[in-house]
């Protein structure tokens, strides 16, 4: 194992560097925390497609192909179709907002008042995001080092607010970089085809297992529905997405990178699910199915190889931590706190702003290493996380987006509504429960719609300056001061 040591060493060595290099880069909040607005399509595709394939898209995945055959690439999948969904028709859109945060764009679009109950959500299923992901490093550090989970949380969580904390964005996106192509390699190019040689082939492995194992709708049609539900739409609203959508130069890079990104996630979720059937065929009484990744590289991959893929999985896992590490970290500054505090910002203030953007990633950081410290359960608490985000806020931004009647008091009445009877209904039909979700938006989109009828039209000033952002045709929100009279 000696060799295996030595490549996740360096790859843990080689993510602080980058994160040191990083901060030489980030010397005001545009570039800490969306890389200066300037990513091309390259570092762009790489980085989107890192963040959202984090460890539940590959040690899940792979767990889910184990267990259900073909069928168990429908989650990763599901996020595929977010993705191209998000970059063919919404993503330019959003670029030239030049916001940073989803509330700050609820704010330009309804005429302020929705950012502080908007951010807390958002802020809630970023946070739970982060944990779910920081989790995960217990998994692979077990594997690796035989590690007591504690420990493991610690160590991996350490690294990642490390080099988030120090160069905000800039960080974040060129370690993605290297963990897009340590993904690519690790679980592509060397998992993929010796899982399906060791098992003997396609053909061995029709011979094996049931034939539901090939069935594309052996999941069940009602779990289907319920990914594309959840992760879909999760993709087009969450807060870790935007602001990787706003790091992009240009109209056309968000569009052609988000979708090559999302053209990705298709593969990633096919290759996930093989791998796990192949794991079906090798080891066919696993204790639990989300062993079956650590497994099968542990005992069929020779040395060396067996490290780098490791190092795959460890770089999703931290792709996606510092992805909503960050993200969490500029809601609960920009959104909550701010506007809590009534902060004013002025000319000149970019350094301080930085400094502030650091000090609540390193704040977050220790808040999220915590909570993975005292939960277990990894699917409920991305099932808390995506119930809230699509029960409260997907009606909202997407009726903001698309309906011009939508109204401030429409919007909150959304979110409150939407947000309570999705916790409510958890309580009733428990956390994995289809049913939060599928009641709790149609109580956010009930409530959206009746309250915008009954109130008056968003003022015409204010929908003027939202298509003037839309069209890109007006300066940037957040690097003009506000007055103090407003």
């Amino acid at each position: 194992m000696a060799v295996d040591y030595t490549v996740i060493v360096v790859y843990l060595a080689g993510m602080l560097a980058m994160g040191w290099w990083g901060m030489r880069r980030a010397k005001s909040k545009s570039e800490f925390l969306v890389a200066g607005r300037r990513l091309g399509p390259a570092m762009y595709s790489g980085t989107m497609a890192a963040i959202v394939l984090g460890g539940a898209s590959t040690i899940g995945g792979v767990g889910l192909g184990y267990k259900y055959g073909l069928s168990g690439a429908w989650m990763v999948f599901a996020i595929g179709l977010g993705l191209l969904a998000l970059s063919v028709f919404f993503s330019a859109r959003i670029a030239r907002l030049k916001v940073y945060t989803v509330s700050e764009m609820l704010d330009l679009r309804y005429g302020g008042r929705a950012g502080v109950i908007s951010g807390v959500v958002m802020w809630a299923y970023t946070l739970m995001l982060a944990v779910t992901s920081t989790i995960a490093y217990a998994t692979i550090f077990d594997v690796l080092f035989d590690m007591n989970r504690t420990v493991a949380i610690v160590l991996g969580g350490a690294i990642v607010v490390a080099y988030s904390t120090l160069g905000g964005m800039w960080s974040i996106t060129l370690t993605d970089m290297v963990q897009f192509v340590v993904k690519t390699i690790g679980v592509l190019l060397l998992l993929l085809p010796i899982a399906v040689v060791k098992a003997g082939g396609f053909s061995e492995m029709k011979a094996k297992l049931p034939t539901s194992y090939f069935d594309p709708l052996g999941i069940g049609g009602e779990t289907i529905f319920t990914y594309v539900l959840i992760y879909t739409f999760g993709m087009l609203i969450g807060q870790d997405i935007w602001q990787r959508v706003f790091t992009a130069r240009g109209d056309r890079t968000a569009r052609w990178g988000g979708t090559v990104a999302g053209t990705y996630c298709l593969v990633y979720a096919l290759a996930g699910a093989v791998i796990g059937t192949a794991a079906k065929v090798l080891y066919p009484k696993l204790g639990s199915p989300d062993d079956a990744f650590a497994t099968i590289v542990k005992d069929e991959l020779p040395v060396g190889v067996r490290g780098l893929v490791l190092a795959a999985a460890l770089a999703a896992v931290m792709s996606t931590s510092s992805g909503a590490l960050i993200a969490c970290a500029t809601v609960a500054n920009n959104d909550i706190w701010s506007r809590l505090r009534g902060a004013v910002r002025r000319d000149g203030e970019a350094h301080d702003e930085v400094r502030g953007n650091r000090v609540f990633i390193l704040i977050m950081g220790v808040a999220v290493i915590g909570t993975a410290i005292a939960l277990n359960n990894v699917v409920e608490a991305l099932t808390v996380a995506y119930n809230l985000l699509v029960g409260g806020l997907l009606v909202p931004i997407l009726g903001g987006l698309l309906w011009k009647r939508g109204t401030v008091q429409g919007a909150l009445a959304s979110v409150i509504v939407g947000g309570l009877a999705v916790i409510g209904l958890m309580a009733g039909y428990g956390i994995l429960a289809n049913e939060p979700v599928y009641y709790g938006l149609l109580a956010s989109l009930a409530a959206y719609v009746a309250v915008s009828l009954a109130t008056r039209p968003t003022d015409e000033a204010v929908l003027t300056t939202w298509r003037e952002r839309l069209a890109g045709r007006s300066p940037e929100l957040a690097s003009e001061p506000v007055p103090a009279h407003q």
